[in-house]
Order: structure tokens, then sequence, then C-alpha cells
């Protein structure tokens, strides 16, 4: 019984102390997509496991321009291992600071939204790992420091359990 209340009890806690996009309501600068995500951009990264082990780091170039309320966010990624990987995101700002994207190696579609400096965004897609793949979670939040550069924190999960994380820096190559 008192594991059953000390669980009950951790599991209470961990829910109380989730950050919610509301908290950033009032945190500037204001963060929007189609103003950040503009021209040549670049992006360092490194993936680590549920453990906090860093596994492998890359490199992104970024091309992202907008027509309208469509954007588009092409990334070419290099690994530390010398794996290459291209995505092209395809974006649509809807109402209420809201966003929807979809990619080739993304399944169904992103959804995010942003309050203030900050973006949720969340999807699913398949990784690879020793020959295997695995369906999992991605939970993007991203915090715009200025201008020219913004922070991502990517928490993936599958099952609801944490088994990997991703901390990416992109940094804006030609600031409007």
């Amino acid at each position: 019984m008192k594991k059953i209340i000390l669980l009950s009890f951790l599991l209470l806690l961990s829910a109380c102390g989730s950050a919610g996009l509301d908290d950033y309501k009032n945190t500037s600068p204001e963060l929007k997509l189609e103003q950040f995500f503009e021209g040549k951009l670049k992006a360092y990264g490194m993936v680590f496991d549920r453990s906090g082990k860093l596994l492998r780091r890359f490199e992104v170039d970024l091309i992202a321009h907008w027509e309208g309320d469509k954007g588009e966010i092409k990334e070419w990624f290099v690994f530390d291992d010398g794996e290459k990987m291209t995505r092209i995101w395809q974006l649509v700002r809807e109402t209420n600071n809201s966003y929807t994207g979809t990619a080739s190696d993304i399944l169904g579609t992103a959804r995010g939204r942003t309050q203030g400096s900050a973006l949720f965004w969340q999807y699913e897609m398949n990784i690879e790992v020793d020959g295997s793949t695995y369906q999992i979670s991605l939970d993007d939040w991203m915090y715009l420091m200025d201008d020219k550069r913004l922070f991502n924190k990517t928490d993936m999960t599958k099952f609801g359990v944490k088994v990997g994380e991703i901390i990416l820096y992109i940094e804006k190559l030609d600031p409007k």
C-alpha cells in the first residue's frame, strides 16, 4: 500500500511540474515561425539516450521561405558518423498562433502553437535503431532568444516513456 501511495504522489508531482505553453504568454521576443524561419540558417544538435548519454552530434543547413501562410523549410543533416539526411517541411500558418506541418518522414501532420517566445510542436515519426524501425512521438519546445538565435529541446517518447532527447541550436545566417 505504501508503494502505491508513493508512486501516486510521484506521478502527481511530475504532472504538476510540467511547463505549459501559457507559461510563456508574456515572454519576448515573440516567436513567429514565418519571421525566424526565413532565409538561410545553420543548426547544431546532439542526440541523447534516455539516461542522458550523448549518442550523436549533427549539423544542419537550412533554407526557409514563406509565401503568405505557407512555408517550406529544407534541411540537410550531416551526422558525426557520416550519415546524411534531407527533410523538407511544408508548413501552414493556421489561426490563433497555430501551425501544421508535413514532411516525408513524419507520420501524419505535425501540430504546434506559439505563445510569446515559445513554440510547442508535436509529431510522430519512424526512426531506425540498429536495423529496427520504431515509431516514436516527439515533443519539441522551441525558445526564441533574439532575432538571430533559437534553442530547441525535443523529448522522444514511446508509449509515454521518454526514450531520448535532442538539443538543437539554430542561428539565422542572413537576419532580415
